[in-house]
């Protein structure tokens, strides 16, 4: 059956198809994390417990050095081949990577070789996942309607927070279904080889979707792509790093909150958890709520004012969290900062893709957020933990996220989406409040 003469997907599928792996992305990231005691056993075992803890969680860390590098040749492969084709080829590299991991032998069954496969494995995720963004969100920013590209872009964010989400309930079901026993022996495996299912199931909702890029105006070679980047758009990639910077140590801010709540806050487990589950759904809810309110009230006016919000809110109200010494106050504190933040990311990321031609759009979002992550997001909790431990601070830290998301503002303030684009945002916006004035 030709592209034509498919059925359209609805909007549901193109939703699902685009977010699917980016969901995946950030299932895997803290599937790792929260499995890594286990890992550390298998694949790293020492005398020292800590020293194998340390190993993989270095491990992990190796993912973010192959993302530059998923992000510079799937994004121009995008850009020169279609979106589509895209997201078809990082589902799979990114199920591999996972089912890698879930059925690799152990350290103690082959020996050294299995922790060096162990970070090829990383490393097959870490090149998936810097390429699975760019071609999902610039899809779903393609294939929107006029006056609903903040919302379908605001799912790229959702779909981050339903994959921390979905990994911790696969964590908590674990703990509840199997003894600890089984856990250390194979119970481990269990959610990596979830990972496997992605697969199929993202190939056969993807591959039916319409490709938005025109492939007759596309350059003829990824390397035409890239020197296209090289030459005329590099001040624009700069731009987007920095735009990306503060809101990316920021999501990882909420990341640590965990470790932060167990390490130095000395919480139980169980309210640290908690944590973890009231900022993801809140995160989650609040970047559809930003999406929808970029399109009513344009995106750069959401993805700065929830951001100065956030940025005022921080240090008071860690303050308080520190100096409450309740567990609960962390869990509404967590819960109501994301939920600015989410607002803010969920509309801030859209205009990247926004600010670039379509014959390189993908490329230049991939690069930005692969290299902005990786740079910022990669370090963010070293550096938390370094902070704390160098100043004896429980509030040090904070300084660090608010300056970065001053240098974001800054950033989202420069940037400055073309005339054409910017005009039909701004009328699509107009006419939807129109309507719902004479609704």
């Amino acid at each position: 059956m030709s592209q034509t003469d498919r059925p359209r997907p609805s909007q549901t599928m193109r939703v699902g198809a685009a977010i699917l792996g980016n969901a995946l992305e950030f299932y895997d990231f803290t599937v790792y994390a929260a499995f890594a005691t286990w890992l550390a056993k298998a694949f790293f075992p020492t005398d020292n417990p800590n020293t194998s803890l340390l190993l993989a969680v270095a491990t992990f860390g190796v993912g973010f050095v192959a993302r530059p590098l998923g992000g510079v040749l799937i994004g121009a492969y995008a850009d020169r081949f279609g979106r589509r084709p895209a997201m078809t080829l990082t589902i799979w590299m990114m199920a591999l990577g996972s089912g890698m991991i879930g059925l690799l032998p152990t350290y103690d069954q082959i020996g050294t070789l299995a922790p060096v496969l162990l970070v090829l494995a990383r490393l097959l995720q870490g090149f998936s996942a810097g390429g699975e963004m760019g071609p999902a969100t610039t899809y779903l920013l393609e294939s929107a309607p006029a006056h609903r590209k903040g919302f379908f872009g605001s799912w790229q964010l959702a779909s981050q927070n339903m994959g921390s989400l979905f990994s911790g309930l696969v964590g908590l079901l674990l703990a509840l279904l199997i003894t600890p026993g089984a856990t250390d022996s194979w119970g481990w495996r269990v959610p990596f080889l979830l990972g496997i299912l992605i697969a199929p199931v993202g190939y056969f909702i993807r591959r039916n979707l319409d490709e938005t890029l025109d492939t007759e105006e596309a350059h003829d070679s990824i390397g035409g792509v890239l020197s296209d980047i090289l030459a005329n758009h590099w001040p624009k990639v700069l731009l987007c790093i920095l735009l990306i910077s503060g809101g990316t140590i920021t999501q990882y801010f909420f990341l640590y909150t965990t470790t932060y709540a167990i390490n130095t806050l000395h919480y139980s487990q169980s309210w640290s958890m908690a944590t973890n589950f009231a900022t993801f759904i809140s995160g989650t809810i609040f970047a559809l709520v930003g999406g929808a309110l970029a399109d009513r009230y344009g995106l750069k006016t959401v993805a700065i004012v929830p951001r100065i919000i956030v940025t005022l809110l921080l240090y008071p109200a860690l303050l308080l969290v520190v100096s409450s010494g309740s567990p609960l106050v962390l869990v509404i504190t967590s819960a109501t900062l994301i939920a600015f933040h989410a607002m803010a990311s969920g509309a801030g990321i859209i205009l990247i893709p926004m600010i670039f031609p379509a014959i390189v759009r993908t490329a230049g979002l991939s690069i930005a957020y692969a290299l902005g992550v990786t740079i910022f997001g990669g370090t963010a909790q070293l550096v938390f933990t370094w902070i704390i431990g160098a100043t004896g601070d429980k509030l040090s830290w904070i300084w660090y996220i608010i300056i970065m998301s001053i240098i974001s503002l800054l950033a989202t303030l420069a940037i400055r989406i073309p005339e054409e684009l910017n005009r039909k945002q701004e009328t699509s916006s107009s006419d939807t409040a129109l309507a719902g004035a004479s609704n």
